[in-house]
């Protein structure tokens, strides 16, 4: 009986071990925080709702249906229900399989090659009903190998889905803001039209009053008809992003009321020294490396190819010619058996599988180091936008000022008959021009901090905000 039992105590002992290399996460290069930063000061945290810091309940409810409606969104869902149903089902690997098996024969045997007697009658039946079992012993932590993998695949998949919400959460808010920009843009291209068609009304005046040529009024009219197509333009950009918006929303019937981007406020600006470890919450970086966690278990599934392995199988039933008799006293059956297999000769199939294993094991590695380098460089980018699209932003505000007041003097000397008709739709072209720019630099500097929440996968906790445009 001890002999019997020895492979079953042997694989019992050894139980405790799993081959492989166990996960070391690897040590980043990475600088402490961001030159374009400065020094650091204090720990940032991640805000996951980082658009509500616009401060714009359209963007948010836009933000929010696309984060539930979207399809995208919606198929990352679908594969994390897969991936953790593929975890239960790699969870199971630690118990054994309990089935039941139950069958009923009837046979007879040819009387040209065969005898029987009473003891053995030509026709005999079979009632058969038993609970049959299987297990493989996780000898050498193949199953604990695998579950680890699952598990790393399942985290891999969660972090899939918040990359996407991410992305998607990027791209409605570059969309919506953009669409406010063309709102801010038509304004501007209303009130040009506007101030067109006073000019040109003027001018019709001076004209029958004999104070100008024909020329200022074609010149007037071109102005009017170049104001009209401008504005039309934008009409037509800001209705593709609207339909973009509802795509991305999942809501085909979307309609987006009028607003403008001026009067939106800044988001808060980034904390002196930002440290580069806030990348790490990034959800593409944590997918990045639950694969290679998930690689570096698959060495040690791959390595347990080079051991025997030990298996438990039994049952435990009875069996009867009657169904009457299939549960009564002499009916019972049973079986116990320990099985052995040993790899011997394979020609390399085993070590080929190790090297495979070793190899993704490194490109998974050399992904998750990418991707961290992505991340900060992106931030990087963003920080310098962010910087330098405030500064552009001031410099256009001086602009604006500027023309304006070039345009209200050259509108005063032409009311006078020292300018003319050409030169005050020179100064109004640079007007508008100046403001357009205003506008898109706007718009640029708000999508230079859309592009640091997405960079850091998430904005910064904090509420020190930039008064819009329209309070400079």
């Amino acid at each position: 009986m001890i002999s019997r039992l020895t492979p079953l105590a042997l694989a019992l002992a050894l139980a405790g071990c799993a081959i492989g290399p166990d996960y070391q996460r690897p040590a980043t290069t990475l600088p402490e925080n961001y030159p374009e930063a400065g020094q650091t000061t204090a720990a940032a945290a991640v805000n996951n709702r980082w658009w509500t810091l616009f401060a714009d309940a359209t963007l948010n409810d836009l933000v929010d249906q696309a984060l539930k409606n979207n399809a995208d969104v919606r198929l990352a869902i679908a594969r994390i229900e897969q991936a953790e149903a593929v975890a239960r089902e790699t969870g199971s690997l630690y118990f054994p399989e309990i089935d039941v098996e139950a069958g009923s024969s009837n046979s007879q045997l040819s009387s040209k090659t065969a005898t029987w007697n009473a003891a053995m009658p030509r026709i005999s039946h079979s009632r058969r009903a038993a609970l049959t079992t299987s297990y493989e012993f996780d000898v050498w932590g193949s199953a604990r190998r695998a579950n680890e993998a699952a598990r790393a695949n399942l985290l891999a998949s969660r972090y899939s889905r918040d990359t996407i919400g991410l992305t998607i959460a990027a791209l409605v808010s570059n969309a919506y803001l953009a669409l406010r920009a063309l709102d801010a843009q038509q304004t501007v291209a209303a009130e040009s039209l506007r101030d067109n068609e006073a000019n040109q009304k003027l001018v019709k005046a001076r004209l029958d009053a004999g104070y100008v040529s024909p020329l200022d009024l074609h010149q007037a009219n071109s102005a009017v008809a170049n104001a009209e197509a401008q504005l039309a333009e934008l009409k037509r950009q800001r209705a593709l992003l609207e339909h973009q918006l509802a795509l991305l929303t999942a809501n085909p019937s979307l309609t987006i009321a009028a607003g403008d981007l001026r009067q939106l406020p800044l988001p808060p600006v980034p904390p002196a020294g930002l440290p580069a470890d806030l990348i790490e919450a990034r959800p593409d970086v944590r997918q990045a490396e639950q694969n290679l966690i998930a690689a570096n278990a698959n060495i040690g599934i791959a390595k347990a190819g080079y051991f025997p392995r030990f298996s438990l199988t039994g049952s435990f039933g009875s069996e009867s010619a009657t169904l009457n008799n299939l549960f009564t006293a002499g009916a019972e059956t049973w079986s116990f058996g320990l099985g052995l297999f040993a790899p011997l000769l394979d020609f390399g199939r085993t070590t080929a599988r190790v090297d495979q294993a070793v190899a993704v094991n490194e490109q998974s590695l050399i992904a998750w180091q990418n991707s961290l380098q992505i991340a900060y460089k992106e931030v990087r980018d963003a920080l310098v936008n962010l910087r330098q699209n405030a500064a552009a932003e001031s410099a256009r505000n001086a602009v604006v000022a500027d023309t304006k007041e070039a345009l209200r003097i050259y509108n005063r000397r032409y009311s006078e008959g020292y300018s003319s008709y050409l030169e005050v739709l020179l100064a109004q072209n640079a007007y508008n021009s100046a403001l357009a720019n205003l506008i898109s630099t706007r718009q640029a500097r708000l999508t230079a901090a859309v592009d640091l929440f997405k960079a850091l996968g998430g904005g910064w906790n904090g509420r020190d905000q930039e008064s819009g445009i329209g309070n400079q």
